[in-house]
């Protein structure tokens, strides 16, 4: 409805009251013409239902300009405390990350202390992170903010000197992240690193399983991504390699690593599986593709394929495939001086 025709519909008296009515519920309008409108709407069913929608306009926009008056409102509503709410949920998510970073410490002091590219965060220093978490749970318990279903006291025990009797890192770590998923059963980051321990135990279903569940419910992308390139690493090691393929091109298929090098090396994994696969045409095209999408990683891509002998010997086991590679992607050679007939 336009502004030339809101009174449409309207007696002549009804037009006048409601631009009365408006200065009303501003408090704008002096007392006898305030008397004057009142008494009209004892009468008058559609002028009580344009200033009942007149004032709620305005607790909408006053609402929505002060942002705890908004939380009350919707509390009100709803019947529950909100704000109680969010800082339940706050606590309880500040709990499960502490676990799940000293699970992290602990799963990678044990598993691979040189773990680099299945991560992209420096893994937090125990003994500080867990003065932080012994501190912040002690003071929970202590100001009696103890909220949701999460036993306080359990954890204050574990970070107060339970968790040192467990002896192997290994252990720790997969006793916390336990604790951070029983805490966040949504906790993607610590079912990755669950994820890890299995598979460094060779328990491939296991982590499969997990890996699957992050990839099948993940809002991170980036934790999306991760699970798709270690399923596709435990099929390669079951030597299920066109499996392996699926994950790995579903990774690059669906744009989630373009434009972030840190993920070159799913490329340089698609080049391999196709090497084995003795599909040269195919290799060729992912690693030049790996080159081009990141071409500051040139160094590490040639570092790559010299600490892989087997890569090496397969690509020299296919006719014309080492010379091939010398001229699609000849920054591999630049890097490290290797000739193409000198590659195995």
């Amino acid at each position: 409805m336009s502004f030339e025709n809101w009174t449409e519909g309207l007696t002549d008296i009804c037009a006048g009251f409601q631009l009365e009515l408006s200065c009303l519920v501003d408090g704008e309008l002096d007392e006898v013409a305030g008397a004057r409108a009142m008494v009209h709407l004892e009468d008058c069913d559609c002028c009580r239902t344009f200033i009942e929608d007149t004032r709620r306009q305005v607790r909408l926009h006053n609402d929505m300009a002060d942002p705890e008056r908004l939380m009350a409102r919707v509390a009100m509503l709803t019947g529950s405390d909100l704000q109680s709410e969010a800082e339940s949920a706050d606590l309880i998510h500040r709990l499960a990350t502490i676990f799940y970073q000293l699970g992290k410490a602990y799963t990678l002091a044990a598993v691979d202390p040189g773990f680099r590219e299945r991560i992209f965060e420096k893994s937090v220093p125990v003994d500080t992170t867990k003065t932080h978490g012994r501190g912040f749970v002690d003071g929970v318990v202590s100001g009696g903010r103890e909220r949701g279903d999460v036993d306080w006291d359990k954890a204050r025990h574990l970070l107060n000197g339970r968790l040192e009797r467990i002896e192997d890192p290994l252990e720790k770590g997969r006793h916390l992240l336990e604790e951070a998923l029983e805490i966040e059963d949504d906790h993607e980051e610590a079912k990755f690193y669950l994820a890890m321990i299995f598979k460094h135990e060779k328990k491939f279903l296991q982590a499969a399983k997990v890996l699957r569940n992050i990839f099948d419910t993940a809002v991170s992308t980036d934790n999306r991504v991760n699970a798709a390139v270690q399923l596709g690493r435990l099929y390669h090691a079951e030597d299920d390699k066109r499996m392996a393929l699926v994950y790995w091109r579903w990774a690059t298929m669906s744009g989630l690593v373009d434009g972030d090098d840190r993920f070159w090396y799913v490329r340089f994994n698609i080049g391999l599986a196709y090497a084995e696969l003795r599909r040269p045409d195919r290799s060729l095209e992912y690693f030049r593709a790996l080159l081009d999408y990141a071409p500051d990683r040139s160094a590490e891509v040639a570092a790559a394929f010299a600490k892989s002998p087997e890569l090496r010997k397969t690509i020299d086991s296919q006719e014309g495939f080492a010379e091939a590679l010398f001229q699609r992607c000849p920054e591999l050679f630049h890097n490290t001086g290797t000739e193409a007939d000198g590659m195995a």
